[in-house]
């Protein structure tokens, strides 16, 4: 499954953006998804992520109550809704999907295919 991400943008501290990562190739409803994001000079790291049917969905503790991920099956597309941004928050975001469990997972390693990123950044 190849993976497009976009919607990435600049944003002054406490304003908002919507990602989309859109799936070709194959269908991802039975794949859970994931966003994951890397800072200048960090390691990549888990954001969010999403069962097969969207009914469960788990966030890192730095983005909970702030980020929101949903997807559309129909679309073959996963979304990451970012309010409240903070200047931490800037980074390259990526999607990801799980091509093995439809569950959701916090680890990197549980995400076999991956997007090639857009860049967040949160600056006045």
């Amino acid at each position: 499954v190849q993976l497009q991400a976009s919607g990435g943008g600049l944003v002054q501290p406490g304003g908002s953006l919507r990602l989309s990562c859109a799936a070709s190739g194959r269908t991802i409803s039975t794949y859970a998804m994931g966003w994951f994001r890397q800072a200048p000079g960090k390691g990549r790291e888990f954001v969010a992520s999403i069962s097969d049917s969207g009914g469960t969905a788990r966030y890192a503790d730095s983005v909970k109550g702030r980020f929101t991920i949903s997807r559309d099956n129909a679309k073959n597309t996963v979304y990451l809704q970012m309010n409240s941004l903070k200047p931490e928050d800037t980074a390259v975001y990526y999607c990801a999907a799980d091509l093995f469990s439809g569950d959701a997972r916090k680890s990197r390693a549980a995400f076999a295919s991956w997007g090639q990123g857009t860049l967040v950044t949160v600056s006045s």
